[in-house]
């Protein structure tokens, strides 16, 4: 997201500032300098003790994460059906070289406890092309909390063991599950074909 302030000098909008105390915004860096015999009196750098160094190139502010929304599958104890909603994903680190972002999925399990599974084969063992990433509580799973209505629902009853507590289901844009694409009804017989084979 852009922040578009008036540069001091002209007054045209800018997004670049005063790298030095990130607090004056000028459109080009010669505006900044131009403006510098003023602007040296009040810049105070951001992150170190004041120096007595010009700094004259205007930078574009930090750049905020951007997160990724996604359609995801939720299953919750008290509902009948499972429902679509929509899931943040926090970028991956830039150290973390290709890595997933990370769902933000907390806010679905009040013990505050996750841990997820991948799905890589669908119904009859058929390969998917795009894994599922469920989330659950392993918690609600040992404590025998109350039976997940939607995952009783549609796997009928039939299921060797009964689910407890919520699951949150994400689809994997690929095999290399570097990232998320939305995931729907269409995804939930293999995950009823999960829900029916586990023990």
């Amino acid at each position: 997201m852009q922040v578009n302030r008036p540069c001091l000098l002209c007054g045209n909008p800018t997004s670049m500032w005063c790298s030095r105390c990130q607090n004056a915004f000028y459109c080009r860096p010669e505006h900044l300098n131009a403006d510098w015999p003023r602007h040296r009196n009040e810049c105070i750098p951001a992150s170190h003790p004041a120096a007595h160094s010009m700094n004259m190139i205007a930078t574009p502010p930090p750049a905020e994460p951007q997160y990724i929304s996604v359609s995801a599958i939720l299953f919750t104890p008290e509902e009948e059906r499972p429902r679509i909603i929509t899931v943040n994903c926090r970028p991956a680190s830039r150290s973390s070289h290709g890595m997933c972002p990370l769902p933000m999925v907390q806010q679905y399990f009040p013990d505050g406890q996750t841990e997820g599974i991948v799905l890589t084969q669908g119904l009859n063992g058929e390969g998917l092309r795009f894994p599922l990433h469920l989330w659950y509580s392993p918690t609600a799973l040992q404590r025998s909390s109350p039976v997940n209505r939607s995952i009783f629902n549609i796997t009928s009853g039939s299921a060797q063991k009964s689910w407890c507590g919520p699951v949150v289901v994400l689809k994997y844009n690929g095999t290399r599950r570097q990232g998320y694409t939305d995931a729907g009804s269409n995804d939930l017989p293999a995950l009823s074909a999960y829900f029916l084979a586990y023990k």
